[in-house]
C-alpha cells in the first residue's frame, strides 16, 4: 500500500458520502471514509466499505465491439458517428436517442445533453433518473419555479420532529440513518414518524409508524393541510408576503375528504388506526422544526407529482421552509441524479435549471453557438422507448444504464431495442440485458477510472477522481461522446481536452444572463483551471462568490422563489386511485424497492462476495396469512405475474406487510437469475405531468411452483448455466455459487451437474448417493484444494448452505469435507446466513451469542462485532435478540 490516499466519492446512493482510496502496486484498493465530508464525516454503509472488493477485472468491457467482433476504438467511433449521422439526414434529428444515466459524472452529462439538444437539435435524451425523482423535479417547479431542494442534511438532525414518507432510510440511504439515530440519542425528545405500506428498518428509530394503503399520500397530507388551517397552524405573514394559491389548495384538500371533521373516516380510506392519524397531525401542527424527507415511496407513482405537492403545502402554509430543521427535503436513488438535473439530463429540462421557452432556448443557444437547437421537450423514458417500438426512434444509444431490467414493462423494453435499426451501448461491464442487444459496444470507465463531478441530495457538489488505471481500452463517456460529436460535424462545441474544461463552460452557463432569476448558480467556478479542478472540494450550490466557505445553504426562509412574481404557489391536488388497482384476476398490490446490501442491477455490488451473502436469492416478501391464502410455503418457490410479464422467486414470510399486498427486490437481472426482473412485471402507466412510472403499485398473482428437486453448484466456471428452470448465480469468493430448482427430480438433476462437472481433474473426487432420500452430493479436489462441488436434493434450506460460500479453491480440512458430504455445517462453517456484511457475521452465530447471554444489542454487538461497521444491520440484530430469546424461553 502507498501513502497516497485518493479523495473521491461513493458511487451509490445519492447521500454522496466522501470516499479515500489507496491502491497498492497488485492494484488492489483499500477503502475508508473521508472523515473531512460534509455528508458522511467518516462513516461508510455496507456497499462504501465493500468498494474496494468490486475493483477487479471481472465481466469488465475492455475493447470495443461490432455486432460480436473486436474492433478499434477509430472504427468504433467513426461507426457510430456514421451511423446517427445517417439516420438524422434520412428521418431528421427526433429519428435519434440518447438515454443516460445518474451513474453519468456532470461533464459526461454536460457533453451528451449539449450534443443532443444544441446540435443534433433534438431533446430525445432522457435518463434512467426519470424512474426515480422526476415527480420530485415537477412538484419542486410547480410549487418554486425551479428545481430546488431547499435545505440540507444538516435539517435532518436539527428538526424536532423527522417525518419520512416513502423512505426506507435505513436501506436506501444508510449514512444519513445513522446520522438520523445519533440525533436521536442526542436528543431523546426529537421525534421520527415513517409513513410507508411496510414495516421496514427504518422503523426501528420511529416514534410512530403509519402503514398507509400505498397511493394514498396525497389524501393523508390533504388532510394534514385541512387540520393545520382548521387548527389556527398557518403562518399568514409567511402566506401573504411570500405564496400565493392557499386558498384555492385549501378547497381541494377539504373537497378530497368529503366530512372534515370526520378523522375515522380519513382513518379507513387510509388503512390505518385514527390514532394515529390523530397523533402525526397533532405532533406536525404542535412543532415548528419539521422536515419531511421523500423518496421513491412518493416520487414512484401516477400521482407522484401531486404527493409532491401535497407535502410541500403543509411547509408553506405554517411557513417551515428555509429555516434550521424546516422544509420539504426529496432525497434521491443516485450518486448524480442532481448532477445530471443540473445540466438538463431529462427530456423537458433545457440546461443549468432552464426550461424550453424563447428566451432561454435563444440564451443557451448563443452560449453553445449551436448550429440546431432542440425548441421542445423530447420523449421522457417509457414514451421513448415506446416510440422506438413503433419506429419512429431508428438509432440509440445507451450509456451507463440497464434499460432491460430497470423500465417498466422490460419484456417491451426488450422488444424495443430488438426492433431497434442501430443499438449502441457505452458500459464498464460486458454482460447485461441490455449489452446482449447492442450494434455497438464501448467500453467506458468504471467508478475507480473516472474523474469529474457528482452532486448529492443535499445540492453538494464533490470530486470523483480516478484512482486505478483503466482496463484494457476503456476511455471517459464525455470522451467517448466529444470524439463521435466531432466525426458528426461538430468539432467547434466538443474540443475539450480535460473533464475541467467541460465543469468550467457548464459553470459559465449557469451564470450567464442570469441576474438571480435562476436558482443554480456556480459561476464562481466559470474561469477554473484544470489544477483548480484537480484539487476541488466539496461545496454546496449556488455559488457564486469565490472562496464563499459557507457549509450549509438553504433556499427561502424569506421568499425569493424563482415563478414570475417570485412567490411560492400553494398546488391544489386530489387524491386519485393508482392507474391499476386489484382485481379478482390480480388481487395483490406489488410493491418494489431495493435491499440493504445490493445497488440498482448488481454489476458492481454483484461482485462483492461479502454483499451477496445477507439476500442471496431474489424474493417476495409476504404477509404470512396471506401466503397461507395463496397455498405458499415459507421458503417454497412461487410464480408472481402480472398483465405485463412473469417471474419466479423465492417465498419470504413476514408479519411486517401489510396483507394483500407483497414486496420484490429490483437487483436481480437475465444475466443473474432464470426469472427475477421485476421490470418486467410492472405496469408502463406514469405521472402525467413528470413521466415517473408506477413501481409502487403493480396488480398481481401469486401461485406455488411446486418443484421435485433443488441444488447447489459451487464452480470455479464461469460458464452459463440454465439446466434448470429455476437459477440464481451469486458471485462468491474464486468463483460462483448456484441455487437452483427444478420440476425434474434429483437424479436428473445430479446427473446434468455431474456432466459440468466432467471439465475439471482433480487428484481426488468425493461422493455420496442416498436414492431413498433423493439425496446427491459430489466435490472435486486438487491437491487438497476444492475446484468444485454440489448438492442435490428434494429439498434444501438455505440458512443451512451459506457456508459453501467460503470454501471455493481453498485448502479443505476435515470439517470441511464432512460438511460437504454430510450436507450439513459442521464446527465453524455453522454460522448461518450472514447477517452482518461488514463484520462477516451468521446468523447462528449471533443467536449462540444471545442464548450464552447477550440478550441486549450492547452485549451482542460486544460479543460478536456485528452492526459496530456501519450500523444498517442493527434493526435485524434487534429482531434476532427477540427471536433466539423467545426461541430459548419456549
Amino acid at each position: 500500500m502507498t501513502n497516497d490516499w485518493v479523495k473521491t466519492t461513493c458511487p451509490y446512493c445519492g447521500v454522496g458520502c466522501g470516499v479515500e482510496a489507496n491502491a497498492d502496486e497488485s492494484g488492489k484498493v483499500t477503502i475508508r471514509g473521508d472523515k473531512s465530508h460534509p455528508a458522511n464525516y467518516g462513516k461508510l454503509c455496507s456497499k462504501g466499505l465493500a468498494l474496494g472488493d468490486t475493483v477487479v477485472p471481472t465481466g469488465r468491457l475492455t475493447h470495443p465491439y461490432q455486432d460480436g467482433q473486436r474492433i478499434n476504438w477509430q472504427q468504433a467511433l467513426n461507426t457510430v458517428a456514421k451511423q446517427f449521422r445517417d439516420t438524422i439526414d434520412a428521418h431528421g434529428p427526433d429519428s435519434v436517442a440518447l438515454y443516460v444515466s445518474g451513474q453519468l459524472l456532470t461533464e459526461d452529462y454536460y457533453v451528451a445533453n449539449k450534443l443532443m439538444k444544441g446540435y443534433v437539435g433534438s431533446a430525445n435524451i432522457d435518463t434512467n433518473s426519470r424512474l426515480c425523482m422526476s415527480s420530485a423535479v415537477a412538484g419542486h417547479k410547480r410549487a418554486f419555479g425551479t428545481d430546488t431542494v431547499p435545505g440540507c442534511y444538516q435539517d435532518f438532525e436539527v428538526a424536532d420532529l423527522l417525518v419520512l414518507v416513502g423512505s426506507n432510510l435505513a436501506w436506501c440511504h444508510p449514512i444519513l440513518f445513522q446520522r438520523v439515530k445519533q440525533a436521536k440519542l442526542d436528543r431523546p425528545n426529537m421525534k421520527i414518524i415513517v409513513i410507508d405500506p411496510r414495516v421496514t428498518d427504518t422503523c426501528d428509530i420511529a416514534d410512530l409508524h403509519l402503514p398507509i394503503k400505498p397511493g394514498s399520500d396525497v389524501l393523508l397530507f390533504n388532510a394534514l393541510l385541512a387540520y393545520l388551517a382548521a387548527n389556527d397552524h398557518q403562518d399568514p405573514e409567511y402566506l401573504s408576503k411570500y405564496t400565493e394559491g392557499a386558498e384555492q389548495a385549501l378547497h381541494a384538500a377539504h373537497a378530497d375528504q368529503g366530512d372534515l371533521g370526520d378523522l375515522q373516516q380519513i382513518a379507513t380510506k387510509l388503512g390505518i388506526d385514527n390514532a394515529k392519524l390523530t397523533e402525526f397531525m397533532a405532533l406536525f401542527a404542535a412543532t415548528e422544526k419539521v422536515t419531511t424527507v421523500y423518496s421513491q415511496g412518493v416520487n414512484q407513482s401516477t400521482s407522484g407529482v401531486d404527493k409532491v405537492n401535497a407535502i410541500i403545502n403543509c411547509h408553506l402554509l405554517t411557513g417551515r421552509i428555509g429555516r434550521p430543521g424546516m422544509g420539504p427535503f426529496s432525497i434521491t436513488g443516485q450518486p448524480n441524479a442532481m448532477g445530471g438535473r443540473e445540466v438538463g439530463g431529462l427530456a423537458n429540462m433545457l440546461a443549468a435549471h432552464m426550461e424550453f421557452t424563447d428566451d432561454a432556448i435563444a440564451r443557451v443557444q448563443t452560449f453553445w453557438d449551436s448550429p440546431t437547437m432542440a425548441t421542445e421537450p423530447g420523449a421522457k423514458a417509457v414514451d421513448l422507448f415506446n416510440k422506438m417500438e413503433q419506429g419512429e426512434i431508428k438509432a440509440v444509444w445507451i450509456m451507463a444504464t440497464n434499460p432491460v431490467v430497470s423500465l417498466p414493462d422490460a419484456d417491451r423494453v426488450k422488444a424495443a431495442l430488438q426492433k431497434c435499426d442501430f443499438v449502441v451501448v457505452s458500459d464498464c461491464i460486458a454482460d447485461t440485458d441490455t449489452t446482449r442487444l447492442a450494434n455497438v459496444l464501448l467500453p467506458a470507465r468504471g467508478w475507480s477510472e473516472k474523474s469529474g463531478t457528482v452532486t448529492n441530495s443535499e445540492r453538494r457538489i464533490s470530486r470523483q477522481r480516478a484512482i486505478v488505471p483503466p482496463a484494457g481500452e476503456a476511455m471517459a463517456d464525455w470522451w467517448i461522446i466529444c470524439e463521435v460529436a466531432k466525426r458528426m460535424g461538430y468539432k467547434q462545441g466538443f474540443n475539450f481536452s480535460h473533464e475541467g474544461e467541460i465543469f468550467a463552460e457548464h459553470a459559465q452557463l449557469s451564470g450567464y444572463e442570469n441576474d438571480g432569476s435562476r436558482d443554480f448558480d456556480i459561476s464562481a467556478f466559470s474561469n477554473m483551471s484544470n489544477e483548480e479542478f484537480d484539487a476541488l472540494t466539496p461545496f454546496q450550490w449556488p455559488m457564486i462568490t469565490k472562496g464563499d466557505i459557507s457549509l450549509h445553504k438553504r433556499f427561502f426562509a424569506e421568499g425569493n422563489f424563482y415563478t414570475p412574481n417570485r412567490r411560492a404557489r400553494l398546488i391544489p391536488v386530489k387524491h386519485r386511485q393508482p392507474a391499476q388497482d386489484v382485481s379478482d384476476n390480480y388481487p395483490l398490490v406489488l410493491n418494489s424497492g431495493r435491499i440493504r446490501d445490493q445497488w440498482h442491477t448488481m454489476t458492481r455490488t454483484g461482485l462483492a462476495s461479502k454483499l451477496n451473502a445477507h439476500l442471496p436469492e431474489p424474493f417476495i416478501s409476504i404477509h404470512p396469512d396471506t401466503a397461507k391464502q395463496f397455498g405458499l410455503e415459507k421458503e417454497g418457490l412461487a410464480n408472481v405475474e402480472s398483465h405485463h410479464g412473469s417471474a419466479l422467486v423465492r417465498v419470504e414470510t413476514s408479519a411486517r406487510m401489510r396483507q394483500g399486498e407483497i414486496f420484490m427486490p429490483i437487483h436481480w437481472t437475465g444475466v443473474t437469475s432464470s426469472r427475477a426482473r421485476v421490470g418486467a412485471l410492472v405496469s408502463p402507466e406514469v405521472d402525467p405531468t413528470s413521466g415517473q412510472p408506477e413501481f409502487k403499485h403493480t396488480p398481481v398473482k401469486v401461485s406455488p411452483w411446486f418443484r421435485q428437486s433443488e441444488a447447489l453448484l459451487l464452480t470455479t466456471d464461469d460458464t452459463p448455466i440454465h439446466e434448470t428452470e429455476y437459477w440464481v448465480n451469486q458471485r462468491v469468493e474464486q468463483g460462483i455459487l448456484y441455487r437452483m430448482a427444478s420440476l425434474q427430480g434429483s437424479d436428473t438433476v445430479a446427473g446434468l451437474l455431474q456432466a459440468r462437472m466432467q471439465p475439471f481433474i482433480g487428484e481426488q473426487k468425493l461422493s455420496f448417493i442416498d436414492t431413498a432420500t433423493g439425496s446427491y452430493r459430489y466435490a472435486v479436489l486438487k491437491e487438497g484444494r476444492l475446484l468444485g462441488c454440489y448438492i442435490v436434493g428434494k429439498r434444501l434450506q438455505r440458512d443451512d448452505y451459506d457456508w459453501l460460500a467460503t470454501l471455493l479453491d481453498k485448502p479443505l480440512g476435515s470439517e470441511a469435507m464432512r460438511s460437504i458430504m454430510s450436507g450439513k455445517a459442521q464446527g465453524s462453517l455453522a454460522a448461518g446466513r450472514t447477517v452482518c456484511a461488514c463484520k462477516q457475521v451468521g446468523y447462528k452465530t449471533l443467536c449462540a451469542a444471545v442464548k450464552n447471554g447477550a440478550t441486549d444489542l450492547d452485549a451482542l454487538q460486544c460479543e460478536t462485532t456485528a452492526g459496530t461497521g456501519c450500523g444498517s444491520c442493527v434493526p435485524e440484530l434487534k429482531e434476532i435478540i427477540q427471536d433466539c430469546a423467545f426461541e430459548e424461553v419456549t
